[in-house]
């Protein structure tokens, strides 16, 4: 089978772990698609909360067909140790799969290239690289723990033309078009968990739901920095039974308040290495203006996505960013531009390569 045939089919595994990101967490968000005699006979993602894993789930779903001789595309390469499930390179091995095509390696040291070993061993061809680049960008959260011990972060804003979240007053509903918004929401739906100040929490009120059409079961896990636990008792976010974390300096608050980590959320890669050990690995800023400038401040940004509204709100507006305190433009963050969209008359900016 030629390149172009095992990229084909390489597409639909990895639309399959696309179609599965933000509810996986902590493990990777892996898609399998089983291919014989040119026809697909089985397909499978990983399950809410990492399990069951996609290799078992596309044989699964093969039913009657025999998977014997058949060709295994898989967006990441079989775990190969006994963890709350057995390696699925045990099953690719005992449902007779001829070969294994494999976007790229996974970086846990638990695998790490012996479950391609288990498979070459048991005399299965390995084929390793295809469409590697997109499969890593679908899982850079889980790639982000393992090699950083933190979530990827991706910092969102929605601002006017020239850089403003509100103006003088507060008022900021709504900078940016209806699609915007629906894609906002689509971000928390692909996010482990979505982060934002407590000014955000006391001056909106916010859901920091996923409250997309077919995607409200995919709200994210809300975080909040809120150094004195000032979030109060009857906001929404405490009371609409999804879950939320605060991260407060405070070690015993006097509050009937439960949800509350004692970890001073002003230090935020500490912030950060705990919500690793939650499981937590994509992490969704949408705070405000101090949230935002703290994080680029940190250098803890890996990608941001700016929305501009075609409005333009003024110098008495409220900017997105504060002081970076660069004295010189070479010390500025020196962005990629990797995607621009138009949504409505709003245009997204995606940028990587932040630092």
């Amino acid at each position: 089978m030629d390149d172009n045939n095992h990229i084909h089919y390489m597409q639909q595994a990895l639309a399959l772990a696309r179609g599965v990101l933000g509810t996986t967490a902590p493990n990777p968000a892996v898609g399998c698609v089983l291919v014989k005699n040119g026809r697909i006979i089985g397909k499978g993602a990983t399950g809410a909360g990492g399990r069951p894993h996609a290799e078992t789930q596309a044989l699964l779903n093969a039913k009657s067909e025999d998977p014997s001789g058949a060709t295994a595309y898989i967006t990441l390469e079989p775990c190969c140790h006994y963890g709350k499930t057995p390696p699925c390179a045990d099953a690719l091995i005992n449902a007779g799969i001829s070969t294994c095509v494999v976007a790229l390696t996974d970086p846990n040291p638990k695998v790490s290239g012996g479950g391609l070993r288990m498979l070459a061993k048991a005399g299965i061809d390995i084929i390793e690289g295809i469409c590697e680049q997109e499969a890593r960008e679908i899982n850079q959260g889980f790639f982000m723990t393992q090699t950083k011990n933190r979530p990827w972060v991706t910092l969102k804003l929605a601002t006017s033309l020239d850089g403003k979240i509100a103006c003088a007053n507060g008022h900021s509903q709504w900078i940016t078009s209806p699609k915007s918004r629906d894609y906002a929401h689509k971000l928390r739906s692909t996010h482990d968990a979505i982060l934002v100040g407590v000014g955000t929490i006391i001056a909106d009120n916010p859901a920091l739901t996923c409250r997309l059409a077919g995607h409200e079961d995919r709200s994210p896990v809300r975080v909040i920095l809120d150094a004195n636990l000032e979030t109060p008792a009857s906001s929404q976010i405490l009371t609409d039974g999804n879950p939320t974390w605060i991260y407060t300096t405070l070690a015993q608050p006097n509050t009937a308040i439960t949800d509350y980590i004692s970890l001073d959320p002003h230090k935020l890669d500490k912030i950060l290495l705990d919500l690793a050990s939650r499981g937590i690995t994509r992490l969704l800023v949408e705070g405000g203006h101090r949230v935002a400038t703290s994080f680029l401040q940190s250098g803890l940004v890996d990608e941001l996505i700016w929305i501009r509204a075609p409005i333009i709100i003024g110098g008495d507006g409220m900017d997105a960013i504060g002081n970076l305190n660069h004295e010189a433009v070479d010390e500025c963050p020196q962005l990629t531009l990797k995607e621009r969209f138009v949504m409505d008359e709003d245009v997204a900016e995606v940028y990587g390569g932040i630092y």
